[in-house]
Parts: C-alpha cells; sequence; structure tokens
C-alpha cells in the first residue's frame, strides 16, 4: 500500500524575497492589463492619441514671433544699420572715382594728388564702357582690351623702372590705374565713331587729338607720381603715345 504524506504549504513572503520574514499567507495579485493609450476623440482617427482641436488651439500663433535688434547677440552684436556700406566694403570710393575723371577731362590741369592712391574700379569701368561702344560698332574686342591693357601696363613698368634704376618707385598696380584712368578720351573717341564716317580725313584728325589728349595726361601723372620721372619726359611721352595710339587703331579698323 502506498503511504500518504501530509506536506506542509509553501508560503513565500511579500515582494518575492524568501529572506524576508512571512506575516502571513501570502494574496494573490490579480493580473493588470497592458498599458494602453487613451482613446482619439476623434474615430475616424483611431492611432491618434490626442485631441486635434486642443493641440491646435495651443499651437495657434496668437502673437508674431519676437527677433533681437542686433545681429549675432552679446555685447559685441552690431545691427545692420551699423554696418557700413557694399561699396566701402568691397574698397569702391564713387566720390575719389568721380573726382579722378574730371582731372583726366583738363589736360592742362592734371590734379596728381588723387591719383596717389590707385584703383582699378575706375578703369574697369572705362575698359568696359570702351568695349561697350566698340560693340556698337559690330566690334567684339573686350577680350582684346584687357589683355592690351595689361600688356601696355607691364610695357610702361618695364621701360620707366630701366630708365629710373633704383630710383624708381612706380608699381605695376599703380601703372595699370593710371593707363586705366587715361583711357577716358579713348572711350570718347570711340562713342565719338560711332557718328562719324569711317575711313575718312575727320575721323583721322579726331583720333589724333584724342590720342595726344590721353598721352599728355598719362605722361603728367607718371613724370608726377614717381621720382626722376622729369628728366625721362619725352622717353615716358613715347611709351605713353605707343600705347594709346594701339587703342585708337581698334577704332579706326
Amino acid at each position: 500500500m502506498a503511504k500518504e504524506f501530509n506536506v506542509p504549504p509553501v508560503i513565500f513572503p511579500s515582494g518575492g524575497n524568501p529572506a524576508a520574514p512571512a506575516s502571513g499567507p501570502q494574496q494573490r495579485r490579480l493580473p493588470t492589463a497592458p498599458f494602453q493609450p487613451p482613446r482619439s476623440s476623434n474615430p475616424g482617427l483611431p492611432f491618434l492619441s490626442f485631441d486635434i482641436n486642443s493641440a491646435a488651439a495651443s499651437t495657434s500663433f496668437s502673437a508674431a514671433p519676437q527677433f533681437p535688434s542686433n545681429i549675432g547677440g552679446g555685447i559685441g552684436g552690431v545691427g545692420f544699420d551699423d554696418e557700413p556700406p557694399l561699396l566701402e566694403e568691397l574698397g569702391i570710393n564713387t566720390k575719389q572715382i568721380y573726382q579722378k575723371t574730371l582731372s583726366i577731362l583738363n589736360p592742362f590741369r592734371i590734379n596728381h594728388h588723387l591719383h596717389e592712391d590707385a584703383d582699378l574700379s575706375g578703369p574697369f569701368i572705362f575698359l568696359m564702357a570702351f568695349g561697350l561702344f566698340q560693340l556698337l560698332a559690330g566690334k567684339l574686342h573686350f577680350g582684346i582690351i584687357l589683355g592690351w591693357v595689361t600688356m601696355a601696363s607691364m610695357f610702361l613698368y618695364v621701360i620707366f623702372n630701366m630708365l629710373a634704376g633704383k630710383n624708381g618707385n612706380l608699381d605695376m598696380y599703380k601703372c595699370l590705374s593710371l593707363i586705366g584712368y587715361c583711357m577716358l578720351p579713348i572711350v570718347m573717341l570711340s562713342a565719338l565713331s560711332l557718328f562719324v564716317p569711317q575711313g575718312g580725313m575727320v575721323i583721322m584728325v579726331i583720333t589724333g587729338l584724342f590720342v595726344i589728349w590721353s598721352t599728355r595726361v598719362c605722361t603728367g601723372l607718371v613724370v608726377e607720381l614717381a621720382n626722376c620721372g622729369d628728366e625721362h619726359r619725352g622717353l615716358i611721352a613715347y611709351a605713353c603715345f605707343l600705347i594709346y595710339m594701339l587703342f585708337s587703331l581698334l577704332v579706326i579698323f
């Protein structure tokens, strides 16, 4: 016969820690349902767990956004009102260009002090105007003009520094600025040639006058701005005459 054994019930303490003393019979906990998001108020969109109306009301733009008055913030921030003009940031002085242009228009009273501060803004404007007038005459010479001006500046720089030796202080940048500003009479000649018949004696005489004008102005500026230039005035004038005579050939032919 099988014997029956009386097995006492096993009682676990609360919290699942067998080391804790048991205070009494363990109460069985009821299983809880898993987490469920709150139901949407819109039955057509069951996956939304929030109220669209309340969200739209909370995110409505009741006031315009506020921006700081200065850029960069902090103590060193600079506003748009304190920014310098764009032409000043680019190094373009329109007043200086205007004064230099007026000084070129009078070949008998040349103010060389204005040309001590060399720039390329004015020469670039004159060269583009020269190319535009040539284009109106049916000649596409933009690349030729820019290339010849560069070569002419190198030519004048080499000639003067060979004459002046160690005392020459005329740099390449100033040569390019002077030749570009003295191109103004040639630009006027190009504009005038649009109304004068080509190949006649009239255009030849006018071309000679404008070439002498440019030569005189450029020679005077180079002599006044460079050291030891007065004793070589004739040779400098001859070099300037060759340069502007070359550009005048683009107008005639």
